[in-house]
């Protein structure tokens, strides 16, 4: 299975899907192990037609579930 940080999520409203690329996309006849990186731009969600842009990785940077640091004061 995938890292968290290879694998984006969908920010479109009532959608989520998840790109693993150790499955790939069927649909768009993407192969399994294509980062989600090596996507072409035309490559849209497969559930709701959304393009890369719309994507957030699960981990890391800029990540749907970023970790809050704690402040010290």
């Amino acid at each position: 299975m995938s890292q968290p940080e290879e694998m984006y999520q969908c920010q479109t409203v009532n959608c989520g899907y998840i790109y693993d690329p150790d499955r790939g996309d069927r649909k768009g006849k993407i192969p399994k192990g294509t980062k989600f990186e090596d996507l072409p731009d035309s490559w849209r969600c497969p559930i709701c037609g959304a393009t890369k842009k719309c994507f957030r990785p699960l981990a890391g940077p800029g990540s749907t579930k970023e970790c809050e640091t704690p402040t010290t004061t």
